[in-house]
């Protein structure tokens, strides 16, 4: 999908790409090969151009920051597949102030950073990706660990698969939605949540509990490795619907209280 889009292209729209679509443009080389055979709208052609050699110089050379840049949070799940070797799925534990556990998945290995244990590790963890995808982290997961970590540069593409997944009318917090998509959980974490999760990390802080810390774990690990299934199961739909002009339809949950 990445090479098909030019909504990172300044002065082309929804409506413009679409067009080019429809007229047969469907792909970066297909304008390059023919600049002056397709219209693009009110933006100038040869910046266009431009842009485009721009955008196989940067995907070519795996610089995700003019993506970044370039895409924006709503359509940043465009970069999947071509970025999927670089993606690190992310979701956090916290006990209101601080930032307990980190959970880190990259397509084939789990990792939880605890707080007094490896915590600090983040930040040179997270310089090794291109890509980072949460559910509703850019409300709050990437604001806590900017707050955890001062200076924390956070440069990646962030698929934030909460906003990103309303454009196929899907709605609702995480284990509703992975219940959309099929996705069930262990019986071990079945039915926990954030404030469990909270009242988990308690008991190991105060009093060592360890089998509150493997609970917790557990729980976040769901939390993390699902955001992959969740991406797999949403971009071909999110696809269609950009494809097809159709943003906002399909099928609905309701919104988690």
């Amino acid at each position: 999908m990445l090479r098909r889009t030019f909504l990172h292209v300044a002065g082309i729209g929804r409506q413009t790409e679409r067009k080019l679509w429809e007229s047969g443009c469907s792909s970066w080389d297909d304008a390059l090969a023919n600049p002056n055979l397709f219209s693009f709208g009110r933006a100038d052609r040869a910046a266009v151009m431009q842009a485009l050699r721009r955008s196989q110089q940067a995907l070519d050379s795996r610089e995700h920051q003019f993506f970044t840049r370039g895409l924006g949070l709503r359509d940043a799940w465009r970069v999947f597949p071509e970025f999927r070797d670089t993606i690190l799925y992310l979701d956090i534990e916290t006990d209101g102030p601080h930032v307990t556990v980190i959970g880190l998945y990259d397509g084939s290995s789990y990792q939880a950073l605890a707080r007094g244990v490896d915590l600090g590790n983040f930040a040179d963890i997270l310089s090794r990706y291109s890509v980072i995808v949460t559910f509703a982290g850019a409300m709050f997961d990437v604001p806590q660990l900017k707050r955890a970590f001062r200076n924390l540069l956070v440069d990646q593409i962030h698929i934030d698969l909460c906003p990103t997944l309303r454009d196929i009318g899907v709605r609702g917090g995480l284990k509703k939605v992975e219940k959309l998509a099929g996705i069930l959980r262990p019986d071990e974490v079945e039915g926990l949540n954030g404030y469990d999760a909270v009242r988990l990390w308690r008991r190991w802080d105060n009093l060592g509990d360890e089998a509150s810390l493997r609970r917790l774990i557990a729980y976040n690990r769901e939390d993390v490795v699902n955001l992959e299934r969740l991406m797999e199961w949403a971009y071909p739909q999110l696809v269609e619907a950009a494809v097809a002009g159709q943003a906002g339809r399909g099928k609905s949950v309701q919104s988690a209280g």
